[in-house]
């Protein structure tokens, strides 16, 4: 495996934008440390290009015959290797140096194997998948959890589409569509997509939060459909009204401080085994990969309760939470600093640390890293306008995990395990052998 050749390129007319992309990739695949000849492309694009999409991926399918296989999405943003194109037209490829017996794209004309952890016809066993989906999809949170079901690992990793144009997905695969669907033309509306990746394709992934907990956690003792009633046995709304110190006789005052207020729900099956470790990390003002957070949608005076976006069973703990710039910022560092550590050698021979060690401007991939690519899926309410300053995520991306080939988008909603998030960043590396 060697690095994975990317590019991106921002332009009005989404062709002028393609043949920088192309030229960037051309020159990338003619250097030694880079792959020369991938099967498989990863393709985003902004909401500004989405009535285009078909006619982009037939651009750039025939300007790179050697690839086969093609996967991704729209989204309010793109993202690459230190930059990110938030609401303005750009397109970011990456193409992956994977071997075909170890990936399969998927889509309603190409679905997994329901099997999943049993051999396909074609040998194939899907151990973790990249998804793309559509928010509309109806029972969009079962689907994703089946798409678990059918890899080994459990795992999977990805978003929703982000759009304010059509909401389009890019899944064309070599191995074939269902019998009546073989003049698919890869671009689809609806549903979800990907990319699955057999046991031999080296991941490591993280889930970075947020929002961070303004209250303590209390357990849900009384919940009707979205409505909930009571925590720890008290009135939901007592609860939200007290701990936020608004009253409801100031009615714009409580409005202004709810619009900033979410709710962290950690499941019951999601509860980590070590129950320390969730307290531990809300004491320090910190969410794990655990909690999902959802927006408060209203209040209900009569019954005291609390409308969320969302329908947990009793039992579940919610935390009052907000969108906070700098737990987010530490938070994205540290999930950087975990994946380096887990792929760095403890000790480095004097050319790699020499390399690695390199001033910011003088870097480039290395294949010292480990790291071959990445993908970075992150909400559309993060980026540059939460993180204070344009592409300011991505280059605490950089930072902290240094110069690696890196694509991604800005999505409705983030996927990692089996469940949907939101305002997170899910970070995702292709490793290579040590």
């Amino acid at each position: 495996m060697k690095l994975f050749p990317y590019a991106h390129a921002t332009h009005p007319q989404w062709r002028m934008a393609a043949a920088l992309v192309l030229a960037q990739l051309r020159a990338q695949m003619a250097l030694p440390d880079h792959a020369k000849a991938p099967a498989l492309a990863l393709l985003y694009i902004t909401d500004h290009y989405a009535s285009e999409a078909r006619a982009i991926l037939e651009h750039l399918s025939a300007e790179l015959p050697e690839v086969t296989d093609w996967a991704g999405t729209v989204g309010v943003g793109v993202s690459a290797n230190n930059v990110e194109y938030f609401d303005e037209p750009a397109l970011a490829v990456m193409l992956c140096d994977l071997s075909p017996d170890q990936y399969r794209v998927f889509s309603g004309v190409a679905p997994l194997s329901a099997s999943g952890r049993e051999p396909g016809a074609d040998g194939f066993v899907a151990h973790t998948a990249l998804v793309h989906a559509d928010s509309g999809t109806p029972e969009l949170a079962e689907l994703i959890a089946e798409v678990a079901e059918r890899t080994t690992s459990g795992y999977l990793f990805g978003g929703l589409a982000g759009s304010r144009d059509a909401s389009v997905q890019f899944a064309f695969s070599s191995a074939g569509n269902l019998r009546g669907h073989g003049a698919a033309s890869g671009v689809f509306h609806g549903g979800l997509s990907g990319v699955a990746f057999g046991p031999d394709v080296g991941l490591v992934s993280r889930v970075t939060q947020g929002a961070q907990p303004v209250d303590r956690e209390r357990g849900i003792s009384a919940i009707e459909g979205n409505l909930v009633l009571s925590l720890d046995g008290e009135p939901a709304l007592d609860v939200l009204l007290r701990s936020l110190g608004i009253t409801l006789e100031r009615p714009q005052e409580a409005i202004d401080r709810l619009r900033t207020t979410l709710v962290g729900l950690t499941l019951p099956q999601h509860r980590l085994a070590d129950a320390a470790g969730p307290r531990e990390r809300q004491a320090r003002g910190q969410f794990g990969p655990e909690v999902l957070v959802r927006h408060i949608i209203g209040l209900d005076p009569g019954r005291r309760g609390i409308a969320i976006a969302d329908t947990p069973p009793p039992g579940t703990r919610l935390a009052l939470c907000e969108r906070n710039a700098q737990a987010a910022r530490a938070d994205l560092t540290r999930v950087c600093a975990e994946i380096r550590e887990e792929l760095e050698p403890e000790e480095l021979s004097l050319p790699v640390a020499t390399a690695l060690a390199a001033h910011e401007l003088e870097t480039a991939p290395h294949p010292a890293r480990r790291i071959a690519g990445a993908v970075y899926v992150s909400c559309a309410g993060r980026g540059g306008p939460h993180f204070g300053a344009p592409s300011a995520e991505l280059q605490i991306v950089r930072r902290a995990l240094g110069d690696v080939p890196l694509v991604g988008f800005f999505a409705g909603g983030e996927i990692a395990h089996h469940r949907l998030y939101g305002y997170t960043g899910v970070l995702t590396v292709f490793t290579m052998p040590a």
